[in-house]
This record gives C-alpha cells, structure tokens and sequence, in this order.
C-alpha cells in the first residue's frame, strides 16, 4: 500500500505535541479571522485555508516522524 493512504499513529509524546501545537496555531488563527473579517466569501476561504495548513502540516508531522 502507498505510504500516504496508511495509517501512521503516533510513535511518541513528540509526535502528540507536535500536532497539539498545530491544532492550537490553526485554532488561533482562525480566532483572528472570526475577530476582524466580515463575513464574505474571502473570509470562508480563509478559513478553509487554515483547515488546509493543519491538514498538511499534521500530515507531514505523522508521515516523517
């Protein structure tokens, strides 16, 4: 099986802390945007973009670890 479609759980307390730490980044980001956008469609797209970073940046956390 392709290395990108398996499972990869965690293989330490570094790895945990690691997507905790990018969990809490996007979460903070995402405060700014609820705090100064509008709502429009850019805002939404901001957002999205926030959900993109945390996924790749998870992703490449547990498929490198």
């Amino acid at each position: 099986m392709n290395e990108r479609f398996k499972h990869h759980p965690p293989k330490s307390d570094a790895t945990i802390d690691k997507h905790q730490a990018a969990r809490e980044a996007a979460n903070d980001l995402f405060d700014v945007i609820e705090a100064i956008a509008t709502p429009s469609r850019e805002k939404a797209l901001a957002i999205t973009k926030v959900e993109e970073a945390m996924f790749w940046l998870n992703a490449d956390i547990a498929r490198n670890q």
